[in-house]
């Protein structure tokens, strides 16, 4: 007695009944109240040593996930304002902005699509990266990641 949804959308958000009739206890029924978000988001901390690799998982935990069949992107920011470093199409080599000074020529696709930063600089410490997937046009993935720099 399972409902399967296809393609969950956040229009099927909502209260579902399962009711069905036994013999000799009458009807049962079940309630279910289902909420789809159209974005989930991680939040974690990652700490790196000055002039090391930074390496940051996109969706720490997702192993299970292919990452290479979805459209994904980096992005960093600070101070409420985010910048895009890098995308990345199925099936695509990656696109890297270059649009940041900061991290022209250090930022750099890994595998599983991690976002690689060398060398690490003071002036990364606090700045928060972001890897946003795409999974379906109603349904993001998020994971973010303040970085802390420690000198030795």
């Amino acid at each position: 007695w399972t409902l399967h949804l296809e393609n969950v959308t956040v229009s099927l958000s909502g209260q579902y009944e399962c009711t069905f009739a036994t013999y000799p206890y009458g009807t049962k029924a079940a309630k279910i109240q289902l909420t789809v978000k159209a974005e989930e988001e991680r939040h974690y901390l990652k700490k790196v040593w000055l002039k090391q690799t930074l390496e940051i998982p996109c969706l720490e935990n997702a192993t299970s996930e292919n990452l290479s069949t979805y459209p994904l992107k980096w992005l960093v920011g600070e101070n409420g304002r985010k910048e895009e470093l890098v995308t990345k199409e199925p099936s695509r080599p990656p696109v890297y902005r270059n649009s940041s000074m900061l991290y022209r020529q250090r930022v750099f696709l890994g595998l599983n699509n991690a976002l690689k930063v060398f060398p690490t600089k003071i002036t990364d410490d606090g700045r928060v990266f972001s890897c946003h997937v795409l999974y379906h046009p109603e349904r993001i993935q998020k994971s973010s990641t303040t970085v802390r720099v420690f000198g030795k």
